[in-house]
C-alpha cells in the first residue's frame, strides 16, 4: 500500500507506531550547522531568562510592596498564577492556529515584547519610586502577563522553527539553552547574598529602614537589563536565520508549483492526530514536568542539617537554599548536555514514559531531609544537594529532552512544524498542572 503520509485517519498505518530508530519519512537529512545550532541554543535561554529575572528580583518586590501587607504576602503566588494561566492559554490558542501560521514571525515578536516589558520594569527601578503599592503591583501583573504571552510565542514558534529543520539537535540546543538560563540566575543570587555581610532579605522586612533598598534596587536594574540585553541580542542573532530561511522556503515553493503565487498553505494536522501519531510522548512530556515542578516548593523549605547558630555562612538559609536551586539547575543542565552526546541513541517512548513516571519517586525523598530545620531522617547535605537535587535535575533535562528529540521521528515531514508546537504545549500543560497541584504540598513541615 502507500507509503505517502494521509492527513487525517491514519491510524491504521503502521507507520504511526514505528520506532525513532525507524523514521517514518526518511528524507535526506539537511547537514548540521554550529551557527544555526548556536542561535537556538540562544533562543532557550531566552525563553526561560525573562522568568528568572522575575524570581531573581523577589527581594526588590518584597521592599517595593512593603507598606502592603495583603500584596506582600500574594505577590508571589499572583505573579505565578497569572504567568502560568497567560501562558498555557496563549500556546493553546497558538497551536490550533496552524494554517497560516509563520513561526518565525512569532520568535521575533515574542522578543520584541520582552525587550518592550523589561525596558519598562529597568526604568521603574529608578523612576516612580513614590507610586502606591497596589499601582505597581498591577503594573508588575500586566508585565508578567505581557512576559507570559511573550514566552507562550517563542515557545511554540522557537520548538516549531527548529523542528522544520529536521535536526535533532537543534531541540537539543533550545532545552540546554533553557538549562543554562536556570543556572546562570541561581548563580547571581548567591553572589549577590554572599556580597553583602549578614543581610537576609527574607526575615528582616518588619525591621528594614523605610523605603526602596538601593542594593534591592540596583540588583532588579541588573536583572532586568540583563534580560532586555538577552531579548535583544537573541533577536541580532535570529533575523539572519529566519531572513534565509524564509528565502529557501519562498525558491522551494516556487519550484514545486507554478499556480500558487500566495504564501503556501500548512497542511493542519489536529491534535488527536497527532496524539495518535506521537503515542506515548505527549503524556510523556506532560508528566515529567508536572512532577519536575514540587521541587521549588520543597527546595525553599530544605534546611542544613548544621544548626544554624554553628553553621558556616555557606550553610546559612539565606545561601543554603538558592544552593539548592543551582544544584537542581546543573542537574538539569547536566541532563540537557547528555542527550546531546548521545544524539543517536533515542529510547522507545515507552521507556521514556516509565521513567517520567518513576520520577515521582523523588519527592518523598525530600521528606528525609531537614525541611523546614525540623530534623532530617538522613542527616546529610550531601545527600540532598547530590541524590536528591542533582538526582532529580538530571533526570528531568534526560526525560525532557530525550521526549522532545524523539517527536519528529514519528511524523512527516510536513508535520513537523505542527509538532513542535504541540509538544510545546504538552510541555506547558505539565508546567502549569505541576505549579497548581505542588499546592497540595506546601503546607507539609
Amino acid at each position: 500500500m502507500g507509503q505517502e503520509y494521509e492527513p487525517i485517519g491514519d491510524e491504521d498505518d503502521e507507520h504511526t507506531h514505528r520506532p525513532p530508530t525507524a523514521p517514518l519519512n526518511p528524507s535526506p537529512e539537511r547537514p548540521f550547522s554550529l551557527l544555526e545550532y548556536s542561535v537556538f541554543l540562544l533562543l532557550g535561554i531566552a525563553m526561560l531568562w525573562a522568568w528568572n529575572m522575575f524570581l531573581a528580583a523577589a527581594p526588590y518586590f518584597q521592599n517595593r510592596f512593603r507598606d502592603n501587607r495583603s500584596i506582600l504576602t500574594h505577590f508571589q503566588s499572583s505573579i505565578t498564577s497569572v504567568s502560568c494561566i497567560t501562558n498555557l492559554t496563549s500556546v493553546l490558542f497558538l497551536s490550533k492556529m496552524q494554517s497560516n501560521a509563520s513561526y518565525p514571525k512569532r520568535i521575533i515578536l515574542s522578543l520584541i515584547i520582552n525587550i518592550v516589558v523589561f525596558v519598562l520594569l529597568t526604568i521603574s527601578t529608578s523612576y516612580f519610586r513614590q507610586i502606591s503599592s497596589s499601582v505597581y503591583f498591577a503594573f508588575t501583573l500586566l508585565m508578567v502577563f505581557a512576559t507570559a504571552v511573550a514566552t507562550g510565542l517563542c515557545q511554540n514558534g522557537t520548538f516549531a522553527f527548529a523542528a522544520s529543520f529536521g535536526r535533532p539537535e537543534y531541540i537539543q540546543a533550545i532545552m540546554t539553552g533553557q538549562g543554562v538560563a536556570g543556572v546562570l540566575p541561581s548563580i547571581s543570587q548567591i553572589l549577590s547574598v554572599l556580597a553583602v555581610p549578614e543581610l537576609d532579605h527574607w526575615d528582616d522586612t518588619a525591621s528594614a529602614p523605610a523605603g526602596i533598598s538601593d542594593k534591592d534596587a540596583n540588583s532588579a536594574f541588573i536583572y532586568f537589563l540583563t534580560a532586555t540585553g538577552i531579548s535583544a541580542v537573541t533577536l541580532v542573532a535570529v533575523l539572519p536565520l529566519v531572513l534565509r530561511r524564509m528565502r529557501m522556503q519562498i525558491v522551494a515553493s516556487d519550484a514545486s508549483t507554478e499556480e500558487d503565487m500566495g504564501p503556501a498553505k500548512r497542511k493542519v494536522v489536529s491534535m488527536i492526530t497527532l496524539y495518535k501519531k506521537l503515542n506515548w510522548l505527549p503524556p510523556t512530556i506532560f508528566i515529567s514536568f508536572l512532577v519536575t515542578m514540587f521541587f521549588p516548593v520543597f527546595t525553599q523549605k530544605v534546611l542544613s542539617v548544621v544548626p544554624a547558630d554553628k553553621a558556616p555562612r555557606i550553610l546559612q538559609p539565606a545561601i543554603f537554599i538558592p544552593i539548592g536551586f543551582l544544584a537542581w539547575n546543573i542537574g538539569d543542565l547536566l541532563g540537557r548536555l547528555l542527550t546531546g552526546l548521545f544524539i543517536r541513541f533515542q529510547p522507545r517512548p515507552v521507556v521514556l514514559f516509565l521513567f517520567a513516571v518513576l520520577r515521582v519517586g523523588f519527592i518523598p525523598l525530600y521528606l528525609l531531609c531537614n525541611v523546614e530545620g525540623k530534623g532530617a531522617v538522613v542527616n546529610s547535605d550531601i545527600f540532598y544537594i547530590f541524590i536528591v537535587q542533582i538526582g532529580f535535575g538530571i533526570t528531568n533535562g534526560l526525560v525532557g529532552s530525550s521526549t522532545m528529540m524523539s517527536a519528529q521521528h514519528y511524523v512527516d515531514d510536513t508535520e513537523r512544524e505542527a509538532t513542535g508546537g504541540f509538544m510545546a504545549l504538552n510541555l506547558v500543560a505539565g508546567l502549569t498542572a505541576g505549579s497548581l497541584l505542588s499546592f497540595t504540598v506546601s503546607g507539609i513541615s
